[in-house]
């Protein structure tokens, strides 16, 4: 038991190591995780055996990322993707797969063997791209919806493919037919089984437990709920991932999915992390620098092959080119169930050892360049002529701090951090926010807004948003720890800009105006308007201007101010969250009921919804008129009290009252 600890304590200290190493150098933890498992593993030093106990606590990482996908997606979403899933998702599986066969067979594989490895080939990984989406903030562009559907289709594709193999390996055709009938009853059976649960029995139970107001108790209860559908689909032989999966898409349904993305946030990247580790203990570099020339052709037709399949596929079904090629550029790897279907191909004698050792290399090194590929995205489609420029219709990020000079800069995009920007945005002040909160980064990126994701006290974010040339840094968070951390990162960048502060109270204000702060705000019951009063003058704009919009927020009773993405910090107090507006992202897929017609058809002021902005494709309209179409693809934002935005959410998608 002590060695078996020592080495774990050895494991993460590597892994930290590892992951600050690369963050540092700019490549993504995931690199790090499957190096970390290249050294550990038996290939490598091999101070850790790779063991089954290891794989099923690293398989619970897949099981936390399927629960938190699942909260993204509700039943009325899916069901307005289903082209997308069962049309662009079949038959990327399904003309890759034949592909492949054709190919191999013709290389003097055996048919059985070529159909085992072109299925392991088609998969893509789930892990990596969601987790990648998630981090971007992509998941509600269209080019993340395009791989996420293809992806779910894939994760279903998987059950029924763990019944065939054994069986192709017996080749009893009537057993197959009989075991995918049994199976997919099973699979129904499960499906209503947890939507039944989810419909009737989650929502109370998560009722009962915000009232206790325990943060451990909601906890405990959302890894309960997910550890529980994954061992219910277990137990029927179905995928732990596919029980998450439809467990979180059932809670996706309540209005506590933010708060529960952000309590499995945790567990899930940790044992996702472990998932990697586990995925390069697997990598025999022995192997892969004397078969380096033919795993790096391998590399290169699976690249082709799968971007020009997924590409072509999208485009016949009426996709822009440049999000058809993003998402097949996302897909284009081998997934993490490739690696249970290897296992399970090499246990029937379907693979020899020789042939598993290569599809284990070829599957790591295609999931190790992937974050790289994808990061690198808008500048390929630039060089393929799709974009003409590498931002056109992308996420206008930062990716360096020369896209920004004479700007302001917000710490923080909270709800003071938004009003901010609300009233420089109509005065063509140019400004960039930094958030920490992925949720908020996520809703903000998707309504248009410059986010970048990270903490503000790291000197390497602060850069990225160009402090040495902002003409203002703006503090929204009063916690006065971290402010003064953050104040410290600013001044040894950018010594003379200026900083706006704002605090709870006066009482650190002579502390504040010593370390270097220009302005300090304490906070009242119109604090948000003098924050962005004093904004606005040092940023130069006219004081009569700045009186006549403060003047006008009074008159109307501050209604401007009333509004907010409101992350994963919903608050459970039903009085409060029945007083307060908040703003919600939501992408209309093809098959939505709101498509192809306009505001005032959809009588969403009935409602007492508004919709405040919407995004086409590359240009923003700001307060759409009731006569405005509404079109597939569309990135609405609505205003409304959270219950009623829900409400409509779901009428926008099935129509369902």
């Amino acid at each position: 038991m002590q060695s078996i600890n020592v080495q774990f304590f050895g494991l993460l200290v590597v892994a930290v190591l590892f992951v600050w190493f690369f963050k540092r150098i700019g490549l993504p933890p995931i690199l790090a995780y499957l190096a970390t498992g290249v050294l550990a593993g038996s290939h490598g030093i091999g101070w850790m055996a790779h063991t089954h106990e290891i794989d099923f606590v690293a398989e619970l990482g897949i099981v936390f990322l399927l629960f938190s996908l699942g909260l993204e997606f509700s039943i009325s979403r899916l069901m307005a993707m289903r082209n997308i899933v069962f049309g662009l998702g079949s038959l990327q599986v399904v003309v890759t797969s034949l592909i492949l066969i054709v190919v191999l067979y013709c290389l003097n594989f055996s048919l059985l063997t070529s159909f085992a490895i072109s299925i392991i080939m088609a998969l893509s990984s789930t892990a990596v791209v969601v987790k990648l989406l998630k981090e971007t903030g992509e998941l509600n562009q269209r080019r993340g919806q395009l791989a996420v559907g293809v992806l779910l289709f894939q994760d279903i594709a998987v059950v029924p493919l763990l019944i065939i193999l054994p069986l192709l390996a017996s080749s009893d055709s009537q057993s197959i037919s009989w075991a995918l009938a049994f199976a997919l009853t099973k699979g129904a059976f499960v499906c209503l089984l947890l939507w039944a649960i989810g419909k009737w029995i989650l929502p109370k139970v998560f009722n009962e437990i915000a009232l206790v107001r325990t943060d451990e108790l909601f906890v405990l209860t959302t890894l309960l709920v997910a550890l529980f559908a994954a061992l219910l689909t277990y137990m029927f032989g179905l995928s732990m991932a596919l029980g998450a999966f439809l467990a979180g898409m059932m809670l996706g349904e309540s209005h506590y999915r933010h708060q529960l993305e952000a309590d499995i946030r945790p567990f899930r990247d940790i044992l996702m992390g472990l998932f990697f580790v586990t995925v390069g203990m697997q990598l025999n570099l022995l192997y892969v620098f004397s078969n380096g020339l033919f795993i790096i052709g391998a590399l290169l037709g699976l690249l082709i092959l799968k971007i020009t399949v997924v590409a072509i596929s999208a485009q016949l079904m009426g996709e822009r080119r440049q999000d058809a090629l993003a998402c097949a550029i996302m897909l284009w790897q081998m997934g993490e169930f490739g690696f249970v279907l290897i296992a399970l191909s090499g246990q029937q004698q379907l693979l020899t050892s020789d042939q598993t050792s290569f599809l284990i290399a070829l599957g790591v090194l295609s999931m190790a360049f992937t974050p790289f590929l994808i990061d690198k995205t808008p500048l390929i489609l630039k060089r393929l002529g799709v974009l003409k420029r590498a931002s056109m219709g992308w996420e206008n990020e930062p990716k360096s701090s020369a896209l920004y000079s004479n700007h302001v800069v917000i710490c923080g995009f909270s709800r003071v951090g938004q009003t901010i920007a609300r009233f420089l945005k109509p005065e063509a002040i140019e400004y960039v926010a930094i958030e920490s909160n992925p949720i908020l980064v996520q809703e903000g990126k998707a309504a248009g807004e410059p986010v970048i994701f990270g903490h503000v006290k790291q000197k390497d974010i602060l850069k990225c948003a160009g402090v040495e040339r902002a003409r203002l840094v703006i503090i929204t968070f009063t916690e006065f720890e971290q402010t003064q951390i953050v104040i410290d990162a600013i001044k040894q960048i950018a010594p003379e800009v200026k900083i706006l502060i704002r605090t709870r109270d006066d009482s650190q204000l002579e502390k504040l105006k010593e370390l270097g702060v220009t302005e300090v705000v304490p906070e009242t019951l119109e604090a948000s308007l003098m924050l962005v009063s004093h904004v606005l003058s040092m940023s130069g704009v006219p004081m009569s201007r700045i009186v006549r919009r403060v003047s006008k927020e009074r008159r109307n009773r501050y209604k401007f101010l009333q509004s907010f993405f409101s992350g994963e910090h919903i608050d459970s107090d039903e009085n409060n969250s029945d007083r307060l507006e908040y703003l919600h992202v939501i992408a209309l897929p093809d098959k939505a009921f709101a498509v192809n017609k306009s505001i005032s058809e959809l009588n969403l002021t009935k409602r007492r919804v508004f919709i405040k902005a919407l995004r086409r494709q590359d240009r923003e309209i700001d307060a759409p008129s009731d006569q405005t179409l509404l079109l597939a693809n569309d990135i609405l934002v609505l205003q409304g009290k959270p219950r009623r935005v829900e409400r409509v959410e779901h009428y926008l998608l099935d129509g369902i009252e």
